[in-house]
């Protein structure tokens, strides 16, 4: 009684929108709003010139999914709140260095860039055996370029190794 009369109390915020998680989380959920709203604008590709799905398909899948994981994120953020780092760990500097490696070789070839990516976050990450990260930096970039090509009808940038596959 004595701790609530001096006010010694813990001061505890009960409120779920005074957090960090919510306003980075509700920056990208109305961003991604705006912009699956935009989405809605593209122009209708006449099937005659259609080359796999439409151009606004993508954009409002991909939009809806990041709107969704960041309810999630949230929700989650709420039940276990997150630690404040304010220091940044070494393994991000080294993937800033892997995605500015992957702009470089992605001018050579898209697909050598995501393989380069794919090799280096995932040796930045902790993974060591060299097998596994050459089985990354293989199959990933195959997987994606059978997404890309398959699936949606959509072409790779023109480059060393797209090249042998287009010719």
């Amino acid at each position: 009684m004595k701790n609530v009369q001096n006010g010694k109390r813990a001061k505890k915020n009960f409120s779920p929108f005074i957090n960090s998680s919510f306003f980075v989380n509700f920056i990208v959920i109305i961003l991604s709003i705006f912009l699956l709203c935009l989405s809605f604008n593209f122009q209708i590709v006449p099937p005659i010139l259609n080359r796999g799905i439409q151009p606004a398909t993508f954009p409002k899948i991909l939009l809806s999914l990041i709107i969704f994981l960041s309810f999630v994120l949230f929700f989650l953020s709420l039940k276990k709140p997150w630690k404040k780092n304010y220091k940044l760990k070494f393994p991000f500097y080294l993937t800033v260095i892997s995605f500015i490696l992957f702009g470089i070789f992605s001018k050579i070839d898209f697909f050598l860039g995501i393989s380069v990516l794919s090799f280096f976050v995932s040796y930045f990450w902790g993974e060591k055996r060299i097998s596994y990260l050459f089985l990354v930096a293989v199959l990933f970039p195959i997987i994606v370029f059978i997404f890309f090509e398959v699936i949606l009808g959509l072409r790779f940038p023109q480059g060393i190794i797209t090249n042998l596959y287009y010719n």
